[in-house]
């Protein structure tokens, strides 16, 4: 008979595949990855990551794409202590390192999805877990989307081994114009969400404009109905916001205590939005109230303003080809990703799916060819970028991760093919240096308790 394992089990199982224990130790550069304190310098919610304990590692033979646009074949990979080594030709020592033989394979950086909603929105799908938006009034700054996570979202381990995911953005929905604060985690078997927090990461804020905030209130018979309600709505709170700034007197407020860190900068805005003439506006708005747009996201229509969003600063995190589904998505064109590339813009590929999170490397070669179809060509080092670095930027935390650098994060996936194929699969993932998925060892496969009888998961032997 299937049994099935639990989260403890799977959390000790993961950290025995790396080196023989069961216990996590703190990196020893983990005060470099101090997370943000807030306007009173606490940290109401910190952090308690704690990397798993890994062995220093070499990867050997493998074509490399280092997540910033380069590319070496026959390349080795040396990392410990948590961190990149040294990345470089085959005449790299590798003495003191466990060798891992990747002739004939692939290594990239981890693969980051800026856009999930794993955990606020867990499977199993049903009622009692649709946590994700907080639609009781058109603007919830004050909520906190880590406060919705289930760490125990079978979905999490799934992007783990199938997607080579090893970050990622968990959002608020889209059904207010400003949805709450997002949370970054790395993708590790924790009992508790501030386990999975990702140290040191700025907060996101989610915001969306468009058809989802106007339909939702506007069929209440409240404003904001239209698309000039939206905008009057987004305004008028960012004046309010401005104000409370601007108030030393002030009591405590925690939806303002959010505006004000994106004001100052501390905070990243994520904008739904699909729309170019949408987009320009919100650019405008931004202007106007004195923050700035870290990344459009589905921007189905950032094709029309590449030019735009190049001078912005503002990244599109988009689908490959996921359009046409209500009337804003209409405009969409496979052609998107290249055209953006093309404009010297910042293109990320996102899932917002629990399926499509496990596919994001196939997403991104879906969209290379498309543009290679109307004679864009970019290449396999670039587009890796797509689901690595770029993603990394417009989430905040490109210094520590999204590249292979020495001193990164060794987030590190070995692919038993060209990832850019729709036949390869991660065949090794690292963490933190610490082997968290092995596809050739039943015993380093984490699963959550709520695997449910996916072939070859959920048995403990």
């Amino acid at each position: 008979m299937k049994r099935f394992a639990t989260l403890a089990l799977t959390a000790s199982l993961a950290a025995c595949a790396t080196n023989g224990t069961d216990s996590r130790t703190a990196s020893a550069s983990e005060g470099d990855w101090s997370a943000p304190k807030g306007r009173d310098g606490s940290e109401p919610f910190p952090s308690t990551y704690r990397r798993y304990p890994g062995s220093p590692t070499a990867l050997v033979g493998a074509t490399i794409y280092d997540g910033a646009g380069g590319r070496i074949d026959n390349g080795t990979v040396l990392f410990r202590d948590g961190e990149v080594v040294a990345i470089g030709d085959g005449s790299l020592s590798t003495e003191g390192y466990e060798r891992v033989d990747a002739r004939g394979k692939f290594v990239t950086p981890g693969v980051i999805d800026i856009h999930s909603h794993l955990g606020d929105y867990p499977t199993p799908s049903v009622a009692a877990h649709s946590d994700g938006n907080e639609a009781t009034s058109p603007t919830t700054p004050e909520v906190w989307a880590e406060h919705s996570i289930w760490p125990q979202d079978p979905g999490f381990s799934r992007a783990l081994a199938n997607g080579g995911v090893t970050s990622l953005q968990i959002l608020p929905g889209s059904a207010n114009l400003m949805g709450g604060r997002s949370a970054t985690l790395k993708n590790v078997p924790a009992r508790t969400v501030q386990g999975m927090k990702f140290p040191g990461a700025p907060y996101g804020f989610k915001m969306a404009c468009g058809e989802n905030p106007k339909r939702v209130y506007g069929n209440r018979n409240r404003m904001p109905s239209t698309r000039m309600g939206n905008f009057a709505v987004n305004r008028q709170t960012w004046l309010e916001a401005r104000e409370y700034l601007e108030d030393d007197d002030r009591d405590r407020d925690l939806g303002m205590e959010t505006l004000v860190g994106v004001l100052e900068g501390d905070i990243l805005v994520h904008n739904h939005c699909y729309r170019a003439d949408e987009m320009a506006l919100v650019m405008d708005m931004a202007k106007e109230m004195g923050y700035r747009v870290s990344a459009f996201h589905h921007a189905v229509e950032a094709y029309k303003i590449g030019d735009l969003l190049r001078e912005n600063g503002v990244c599109s995190a988009i689908w490959a080809d996921w359009y046409g589904f209500k009337m804003e998505a209409y405009d969409g064109i496979l052609e998107n990703a290249a055209y953006l590339q093309r404009e010297g813009a910042c293109v990320v590929i996102h899932s917002d799916s629990d399926q499509g999170i496990q596919r994001l490397n196939q997403e991104a070669a879906k969209a290379q060819a498309a543009g290679r179809r109307v004679g864009i060509e970019i290449s396999d080092a670039d587009v890796i970028s797509w689901i690595t670095l770029n993603a990394a930027r417009a989430m905040g935390i490109d210094e520590m991760t999204g590249s292979l650098e020495p001193g990164k994060m060794a987030d590190v996936v070995l692919w038993n093919g060209d990832p850019l194929s729709v036949y390869s699969r991660p065949e090794k993932v690292w963490i933190d240096g610490a082997l968290m998925f092995d596809a050739t060892d039943r015993k380093r496969r984490p699963v959550s308790d709520f695997e449910l009888g996916q072939p070859g998961e959920g048995d403990v032997k």
